[in-house]
């Protein structure tokens, strides 16, 4: 049986980038040694990292006066990090989820934070609208995508403050604007490529205005190169997971960009959405406007609630994997990230009308 992969991350991957992981794993490069042995200091994998940064670069159209860093760890690490190179006295956070929510922790260690609103009084079902960005702190942080409540911010946001964003479970599912943003951030275990590696887009002009002393690891600047070919390279980089990572812009590039990606993502998510609002058994849990397009979110309507375990079990039988709801939100959750192939949500679309009739 086919099994349709909906997990929330790690997640699914494009086929063609397993398939030359695999290959990478037995021989990298024509060398005889496989990536997972293979030293960072050869020349064949200074050419793979050169090329993940330049992918970067052309999908997302990242001005010059950005770095395109590859950290170990993921987005959490992220919210330390960020905090120690930008937080001087006071920052910003909107808190849509868990997550900003985590991160505004991380931040407080540093300085002042600032809420300026949030949808926690409806159980993140929603994007906060109408606040006001204040102009006396050092940045305005946002989570773009809420990955466990199935809420995203569709659009560039102006800010007068320089724009954090975390953008790990969203970054290539659209078109954005980088110069809007001073540091965009994430884990790649969504749309570029397995957990292992953090992604991190930074203007450059804004960094070394801390007034404490940081680590030296914890230091942006350091992992900028003072050639091209240093840049992430002051330790040795996750090779595996930015091997997997620069097979997996490539599939996105040759399926036309992120542009055409948005184009497949909208047509998976309307196709899927469109079922939840027709279907009578199941009720969408984020407010429509708001509505993510990676990660769809559901429950049983109240008068099929006592349903719920029917339908998991009868969704499981069909081959569908990693459905069940973050216990925060409990019911369904359906992942739907670029590589979720649309036969995916065509499938469960099935599943989810055959189980109607049924009942």
């Amino acid at each position: 049986m086919k099994k349709h992969n909906f997990n929330a991350g790690p997640c699914v991957l494009p086929k063609p980038a397993i398939e030359a992981a695999i290959d990478a794993i037995r021989d990298f490069d024509e060398t005889g040694i496989g990536i997972l042995e293979i030293s960072h200091r050869t020349p064949g994998w200074e050419r793979i990292m050169a090329e993940t940064e330049q992918l970067w670069r052309d999908l997302l159209n990242i001005p010059d006066e950005y770095a395109v860093l590859f950290l170990g760890g993921g987005a959490s690490t992220q919210f330390f990090y960020l905090a120690a190179n930008l937080l001087n006295k006071k920052a910003a956070y909107l808190q849509t989820g868990v997550w900003a929510k985590k991160a505004i922790k991380e931040a407080k260690f540093y300085g002042e934070v600032e809420v300026v609103a949030s949808s926690e009084d409806k159980n993140y079902s929603y994007i906060p609208k109408g606040y006001t960005i204040p102009t006396d702190v050092d940045y305005f942080h946002i989570t773009t995508n809420n990955t466990i409540y199935g809420t995203e911010i569709h659009e560039d946001i102006t800010s007068p403050v320089p724009l954090v964003a975390d953008m790990s479970s969203d970054i290539m599912s659209r078109p954005v604007d980088v110069s809007k943003y001073a540091l965009i951030y994430g884990g790649a275990q969504k749309n570029v490529g397995p957990a292992g590696v953090a992604f991190v887009i930074v203007r450059k002009d804004i960094l070394g205005k801390a007034d404490r002393k940081l680590q030296t690891m914890v230091d942006y600047r350091t992992h900028i190169g003072e050639t091209p070919k240093d840049n992430s390279m002051f330790n040795t980089p996750p090779v595996f997971s930015i091997f997997v990572m620069h097979e997996t812009l490539k599939w996105v590039k040759d399926l036309g960009g992120v542009e055409a990606m948005h184009k497949l993502n909208m047509q998976k998510a309307n196709l899927l959405y469109d079922e939840i609002d027709r279907n009578k058994m199941f009720v969408g849990t984020a407010v429509k406007e708001d509505r993510s397009i990676m990660n769809v979110c559901f429950v049983m309507a109240d008068e099929y609630k006592d349903k719920e375990a029917d339908f998991m079990a009868f969704a499981k039988e069909r081959g569908m994997v990693g459905i069940k709801g973050h216990r925060s939100v409990g019911g369904f959750r359906a992942s739907i990230y670029n590589a979720c192939p649309l036969e995916s949500v065509e499938a469960l679309v099935a599943c989810m009308q055959e189980f109607e009739k049924k009942n």
